[in-house]
Formats: C-alpha cells, sequence, structure tokens
C-alpha cells in the first residue's frame, strides 16, 4: 500500500508557507514580474521563516528538522503558487544548501552551512545549464582537470538563478572520462574567485525574478577540497533528483494557482445567459484542470516520498518532471483561454503564468527539494 500522509509538523510548515505566499508573494508577483527582480523585503521576510535554515543540522546551528524531500516540495508548491518566479527566488538557497548536506562532506557541512543559520540573508546558487537546444546533464562540457594539489574548472553556465548576486555557487563539471553522468560531478566555486565572470542574461520570457546570469569559467583554480563528497567526489543522481522533484513541485503550485484563480471566474462570468461554467466544454475544461493538479502532485509525492526511504528515484524524479511541466504548461494555456480575451491583459496574471510554466519546461531545476 502506497501513502503519502504529511505529519502535522509537515501540515503546518505547508499552511504556514500557503499564508505567506497569498499574503506577500501573489499581490507582488507582477511588480516583480517587470522589474525583473525580488523586493529585498520579500526575501527577508522569507529567509526570517528559516526556509533555508530549516533542515541543517543543529551541530551547524540549523533548525536540525529532518532532511525531507516530501517536506521541500511541500514547501515548494506552497510557494509556487503565489508566484513561481519569487517562490523560486526566496527558495534559491536551497540549490546549494540542500546538495550540501546530502552529500557534503563533514568539513565542508562544518565550513559552510552557518553561514545560512544567522539573521542575515544570504543567496547562493547552483551552475548547471549550458549552451544546448536540449540540455542533458550527462553530456555536460564544463571540464574540472586536476592541477598540481586541485583542480581548475573552464566552462561557460547559462541560466544561473540569482547568479549576479550568489556569495555561493556549486558548479557541475565533467571532472573524469567516466561515461555520462558518472564523470560529472560538483564543485563549490566562489563566484567572485579570479577566472569566474558573471553578467545578467539579456532576458527570459519568464521567471524574470530569478535574475538568470550567465557565469564564465576561465580556468578558476579550485583546492582539493572543492570537489563536493568524499575522495573522487559525491555521485550527483540525488541532486539531480531533488532538484528536478523542486521544480516540478513549484510547477504544481502554479498549476493550482491557475485553477484555482479560473473556477470563480466561469462561475461568475455570464455569456448568452448563464455563467459559462455551464457550458459543456468549459466545465470539462475545468474538471481537468482540477483532476490533473491531483495526478501532478501524487507524482512529485512518490518521487520525494521515495527519495527519502533512499530509494534511487532518478527514473522516477524524470517522469514526474516530465508529466508536471507538460501539464502545468496545458493548465496555464486553459486558464488563459478560459478568460478569453482578458486572458492576455496583464492586469491579470494569466499571460505571466503561462510565461512562468514555460520557463519551468526549459530549466526545471530552480530549487531542490
Amino acid at each position: 500500500m502506497i501513502s503519502f500522509d504529511v505529519t502535522d509538523e509537515q501540515r503546518q510548515i505547508r499552511d504556514m508557507l500557503l499564508a505567506f505566499s497569498n499574503k506577500e508573494l501573489a499581490p507582488r508577483a507582477r511588480r516583480a514580474d517587470e522589474a525583473c527582480a525580488a523586493p529585498a523585503d520579500v526575501l527577508d521576510e522569507a529567509w526570517s521563516l528559516g526556509l533555508a535554515s530549516l533542515a541543517i543540522p543543529e551541530a551547524y546551528g540549523g533548525g536540525g528538522a529532518p532532511r525531507s524531500a516530501l517536506t521541500g516540495a511541500l514547501m515548494l508548491e506552497a510557494m509556487g503558487s503565489g508566484c513561481a518566479g519569487l517562490g523560486g527566488t526566496a527558495v534559491a538557497s536551497s540549490l546549494f544548501v540542500n546538495p550540501l548536506i546530502d552529500l557534503g562532506t563533514e568539513e565542508q557541512r562544518k565550513r559552510d552551512l552557518p553561514k545560512f543559520c544567522g539573521s542575515q540573508r544570504r543567496v547562493a546558487t547552483l551552475a548547471l545549464h549550458e549552451d544546448a537546444l536540449a540540455f542533458d546533464p550527462s553530456r555536460i562540457v564544463t571540464r574540472a582537470e586536476p592541477d598540481q594539489d586541485g583542480w581548475r574548472i573552464t566552462g561557460v553556465k547559462r541560466l544561473v538563478p540569482l547568479g549576479e548576486q550568489a556569495e555561493d555557487m556549486l558548479v557541475l563539471a565533467r571532472a573524469s572520462d567516466a561515461p555520462g553522468i558518472d564523470g560529472i560531478k560538483a564543485f563549490i566555486v566562489p563566484p567572485r574567485a579570479p577566472g569566474v565572470t558573471i553578467a545578467r542574461e539579456s532576458g527570459t520570457i519568464g521567471l524574470t525574478p530569478m535574475g538568470f546570469a550567465r557565469v564564465e569559467l576561465a580556468g578558476v583554480p579550485l583546492p582539493a577540497d572543492a570537489i563536493l563528497g568524499e575522495g573522487g567526489g559525491a555521485d550527483i543522481r540525488p541532486l539531480l533528483a531533488s532538484l528536478r522533484i523542486g521544480g516540478a513541485a513549484l510547477a504544481v503550485g502554479l498549476a493550482r494557482a491557475v485553477t484555482d484563480f479560473a473556477i470563480p471566474y466561469a462561475r461568475e462570468r455570464v455569456a448568452f445567459g448563464e455563467p459559462i461554467a455551464k457550458k459543456q466544454s468549459i466545465a470539462f475544461t475545468l474538471a481537468d484542470m482540477h483532476i490533473e493538479c491531483d495526478a501532478m502532485r501524487w507524482l512529485v509525492w512518490k518521487a520525494a516520498a521515495a527519495f527519502d526511504r533512499g530509494v534511487d528515484v532518478s527514473k522516477t524524479a524524470v517522469l514526474a518532471q516530465n508529466y508536471v511541466n507538460r501539464r502545468a504548461i496545458r493548465i496555464a494555456d486553459d486558464g488563459l483561454q478560459i478568460f478569453g480575451g482578458h486572458g492576455y491583459i496583464r492586469d491579470l496574471p494569466l499571460e505571466m503564468w503561462l510565461r512562468n510554466a514555460r520557463m519551468l519546461t526549459i530549466h526545471g531545476a530552480l530549487a531542490a527539494a
């Protein structure tokens, strides 16, 4: 029997973030989208909720909550329901913190995790994507070469969230000739290190508050302990699975927001003498949107629960991400169509949701569950 019942603590965390998302993220989503930046006070308040430090062990100054991908998925869905762009920005540090908790050495955790447990907000990120028509992590070309007592890393990363602001950065690079994903490792790279050049991307169609950047690594020298994990570096499959689950959870939140916004409108909007919700085509579309949201959530929870049990969820996470991303775009498009011409007006969030849903399918790795 499969059960994804949440604990009382997980429910409290979800409810707290839903309230925060509805009060702080949703009302500011449009302004942040147009400004291509997240309001500092919103990010500071999100930080004060302990989102970055919740799962950091008490030994390093954190909240000491059990590390759980399911808890992360609940949090990200709640944030995504208010605004996927602002929500992703508010939890961007998870891209660095969670892999460090899961895969880092004791020395790496002791050195870096306490930085995220203070009252001062700290920005961190992950450099994953590269120039490619269809990006595949197993084909990363950024290269980390052994160099005397350390490493030298060379390559170009694209669409790095909060790249210009980041104080800590994790970079995925090929560290050996091992085939596919086996040769890819994660490296802790100081964003201001010699040889690192960071510039804002010229523009993206969605998730604009995340301030995506281009990061060029020109033979950046790194110490031997820059590689994440023991010995030759940790297997990054759990990291990729966590990213896929987190990105999918954000998309579920976005789809839920579209559905919850469309249903009241369809009940109130009268055309040809009756609410459009009574039109069969509209009613079926709304029902499908609601059903798909539950199916999307179930797939994300399934992958997250398996992750928490220590199971290899590489396949499960990919299936969840692919299904959720496609359905999120469909739901966003259906929501826009239900509003008709009004859906294209920027006074309403429909066109922004559609752009954000499309960006989630392109990137996806915007938060670690």
